[in-house]
């Protein structure tokens, strides 16, 4: 059995073990987000505290204040440049004492992996209704194996400098019809993305599991194909690459090439 592995918890929630270090990515572990309401797979079960939480850009889906405190366990928190004032604010400085800051290119230790944070094309600040801006970034994971999360991002081009990886993460939808004029990938783009940084596997992610209410019953294609139509491009621009479409709380086991 593989000790290399990730588990989706739906939207961009992941437990990726690796090198017998546990990483919790930008955990939502509420049924309710400001307006958006979990719609599919049960409210995250964590099996433990993790090592470190991975948290990509500011934005509330990703940054969530009131999850980070039911995180278990007292986990690094490697949050982009700036954050630090937004953990101390929210959570208090027990929290922000834990926080290590990094900007893309930047990288830290935890345990037996390294975290590099990397580029993402992507808004930065906490939102309209907030002046705290820092920058957004994805995050490759280095270990027994090479895993890139990617946070919220659209195509930028210096992507390919990013494989190649055993393991890419990519967000391929989002949680209402216009997400896509604000540099997220869908489907298509996230194909292109996963043929750029050529992974021996990819997972889609950040799609079918929050939804404004009401909204997944008239558009329902919207809240449940990205992932099946991420796989279907992918099949043709990237062959080589195993994709699997988790469901949510599912677990892929993987070897690394290397």
């Amino acid at each position: 059995m593989s000790g290399t592995s990730v588990t989706w918890w739906g939207h961009s929630t992941m437990w990726l073990a690796d090198s017998g270090v546990c990483l919790l990515t930008d955990p939502l572990l509420t049924n309710r987000v400001i307006h958006l309401r979990r719609l599919a797979g049960p409210r995250p079960e964590l099996p433990c505290a993790p090592d470190a939480v991975l948290l990509s850009h500011l934005h509330a889906d990703h940054f969530h204040l009131r999850s980070l405190r039911a995180v278990p366990g007292e986990p690094l928190l490697i949050v982009p440049r700036g954050a630090t004032a937004l953990v101390a604010n929210g959570l208090g400085a027990a929290y922000a004492d834990r926080c290590v800051e990094l900007l893309p290119g930047q990288e830290t230790t935890v345990g037996a992996v390294t975290v590099r944070a990397v580029e993402a094309a992507h808004d930065g600040g906490r939102g309209p209704w907030s002046r705290l801006r820092s920058v957004a970034m994805g995050f490759v994971v280095e270990g027994a194996a090479r895993t890139w999360y990617s946070g919220d991002t659209g195509l930028f081009d210096g992507m390919s400098s990013l494989g190649p990886l055993d393991l890419a993460l990519i967000p391929v939808g989002g949680w209402g019809p216009t997400l896509g004029s604000q540099h997220h990938l869908d489907a298509a783009d996230g194909a292109e993305a996963l043929r750029r940084v050529k992974a021996a596997w990819a997972v889609p992610v950040h799609y079918g599991t929050f939804w404004p209410a009401g909204l997944s019953r008239i558009r329902p294609h919207m809240f449940h194909d990205p992932g099946t139509e991420f796989a279907r491009h992918a099949a043709r621009t990237s062959p080589d690459t195993r994709v699997r479409v988790l469901a949510q709380g599912e677990t892929l086991s993987f070897e690394p090439a290397t």
